[in-house]
């Protein structure tokens, strides 16, 4: 497919000396006369003619008094021609650099709306390549594995399928977006605590009704929080990470999650914001279902997240719960949706996997616009 956004952009430049060469012309002067003219050398108007000097003020100034037009067509020349070759040289250098597109997650990058949809071909790669540049913010692809390899030192992964940099980046920048268009005050550490214990209630609610609330409350305490579409090779559910000294952000994938798996997720990288502020430079790539207990950081917010939603005093109790009305009569005097209570019965090998599920919600969440 075609990119119609995509601006008219010939492969052949005009210098501003196609300009001077039409007018002399016109009046009949050679390169040696016009160089009497303006007080140039022949030398400098030849190149001047064939844009191997700049054309500056100082010429403008001079082109306008011995040829017309004014000093500002000039300059404008000038300027669009040094841009074209700017662009020229740029997009040869593009094409040197398709190979790093191979690492990146292109498709699912232009499925996400993050890149324009077009054919990934030959032709198209060079553009490809300036897509991807503009997306990740970075001048080449150095400067793309300067900043990610760096980052990559400080992924701290849940899973060893962590290691797809390209589209755990991609992931991560997608997120970053998203964020930069979020307000907020810096991060407060005892409002978000606050807004932790309010956000326990919210598991009761419907997505609908608890999702602009659970906005609204991370944001008062300063903390950047996304949903944003997975990303398949990235095999991350969500992270938690500090986008600079003042501001965490949690960003949860958008897959088909039951509730009892969104409230744990969140929670496990809230615990991560509360307990590992210390390490800023830390990026926390989770899947809290299938994370190793090598890792201390990921088994402190496992043990935050579980505690906070069944707290430790309620644990003896949930080896009594056999049936759907034992747990909804459980998750009602602790507060929290029966859902949950199944999920904690389940990971904890207390009840059969296939056992009570129609007790859990399956949520689904829109993207960000």
């Amino acid at each position: 497919m075609t990119d119609l956004a995509a601006p008219f952009a010939p492969d052949w430049v005009s210098p501003p000396g196609e300009s001077i060469l039409d007018i002399i012309e016109e009046r009949g002067w050679t390169q040696s006369e016009l160089s009497q003219r303006l007080g140039f050398s022949p030398k400098h108007v030849n190149q001047l003619i064939k844009g191997k000097v700049p054309l500056t003020e100082e010429a403008a100034i001079r082109l306008e008094r011995v040829l017309g037009s004014t000093v500002g067509f000039w300059l404008a020349r000038e300027a669009r021609y040094r841009e074209r070759c700017a662009r020229l040289e740029a997009a040869e250098k593009h094409a040197g650099w398709t190979g790093w597109l191979d690492v990146l997650p292109v498709r699912e990058m232009m499925v996400a709306g993050r890149i324009a949809k077009r054919r990934v071909d030959a032709n198209s790669k060079p553009g490809l390549v300036e897509d991807c540049l503009r997306f990740f913010g970075v001048a080449s692809p150095d400067e793309w594995r300067a900043h990610y390899g760096e980052m990559q030192a400080a992924f701290r992964r849940s899973r060893e399928e962590q290691s797809d940099v390209g589209a755990i980046s991609a992931w991560l920048r997608m997120g970053e977006q998203v964020a930069e268009k979020l307000d907020g005050p810096k991060y407060d550490r005892a409002r978000f605590e606050t807004a932790l214990t309010e956000i326990r209630a919210l598991t009761l609610l419907d997505p609908e009704e608890f999702e602009p609330r659970l906005r609204g409350l991370f944001q008062e305490a300063g903390v950047a929080f996304v949903m944003l579409p997975a990303i398949p090779k990235a095999h991350v559910s969500g992270v938690a990470r500090w986008l600079n000294p003042h501001r965490p952000l949690i960003q949860l994938s958008l897959y088909g999650k039951t509730n009892d798996k969104f409230w744990f997720t969140l929670l496990h990288e809230a615990a991560h914001v509360l307990l590992h502020a210390k390490e800023k430079k830390s990026v926390y790539l989770d899947d809290p279902n299938k994370a190793t207990m090598d890792s201390v950081e990921e088994r402190e917010a496992n043990e935050w997240a579980g505690s906070f939603l069944i707290p430790e005093r309620h644990k003896e109790e949930l080896s009594h719960l056999r049936s759907k009305t034992d747990v909804r009569k459980f998750a009602q005097s602790i507060g929290i949706h029966p859902g949950i209570v199944v999920g904690r019965l389940q990971h904890d090998g207390l009840i059969d996997p296939s056992w009570m599920n129609d007790l859990r919600v399956s949520f689904s969440f829109q993207e960000p616009a």
